[in-house]
């Protein structure tokens, strides 16, 4: 069954989550609570990584996970990422094998640097699960934050349509042929004015954070979208 395209009509921030989570899923990093329940790992393992994260009481505290989760999500980050630290063209792979029919090139390099929060070319462990935390156990206001910066491709604070149209352009160009009905050329530009409608309210170009925000709150299948990470993991 394809991807609806009137999904886009979101913003695709819901399209932009659920497809991370359901990566996360497909190679394995995200396992269900029973899976590791009755663990009894005393600590992370930390043989043979080239990085060795932060302590667990470290991460609790700065993320909703609690210790075992933690524990289960390093094993999943491990196995994926033996050395402790994942560049961009390993994250670039492991969305190219999850969308075979497009090219998800573009997307995983945004996506990265959501991701890269020092901005040094490398996602440690704790980068990846404190932004996880975000996604899966975040306020309706993190959560937004967290896409906000996504789209803001040069971070200085505001969207512009051309970073937009860029972020929108890589999603159908990694979704390729399981879009139905298939996507027109101009499919993005038109969302992208859809978007500019609906959030720049005072018509200057850019959309502010406080914009992005205020507007996605009144909207009801975008609040709906963020509701459907509340029980992943």
């Amino acid at each position: 069954m394809g991807f609806q395209i009137q999904g886009m009509e979101l913003f695709a921030i819901g399209v932009v989550m659920i497809m991370f989570v359901a990566v996360l899923k497909g190679f394995g990093i995200l396992e269900p609570m029973s899976s590791f329940e009755d663990s009894s790992d005393s600590d992370l393992e930390l043989s043979t990584v080239r990085h060795q994260p932060e302590g667990l009481d470290q991460l609790q505290v700065q993320t909703k996970f609690t210790k075992k989760e933690l524990q289960s999500l390093y094993r999943g980050f491990k196995n994926e990422c033996p050395s402790g630290l994942v560049d961009e063209e390993t994250f670039k792979t492991i969305y190219s094998q999850f969308f075979p029919q497009g090219d998800a090139t573009t997307y995983a390099h945004f996506l990265f640097n959501a991701f890269d929060m020092d901005r040094n070319g490398s996602i440690r462990f704790e980068d990846f699960v404190i932004g996880l935390s975000v996604l899966l156990r975040g306020s309706v206001t993190e959560k937004l934050n967290w896409a906000f910066n996504l789209y803001d491709i040069n971070k200085d604070g505001y969207i512009t349509k051309e970073e937009m149209l860029a972020i929108m352009k890589s999603i159908y160009d990694m979704m390729g042929r399981y879009t139905y009905p298939s996507v027109r050329d101009e499919a993005p530009s038109e969302h992208v004015d859809k978007f500019f409608q609906k959030m720049d309210r005072n018509r200057d170009g850019v959309v502010t954070i406080e914009e992005f925000i205020e507007t996605c709150q009144k909207d009801e299948n975008i609040m709906n979208s963020m509701q459907l990470f509340e029980n992943v993991l």
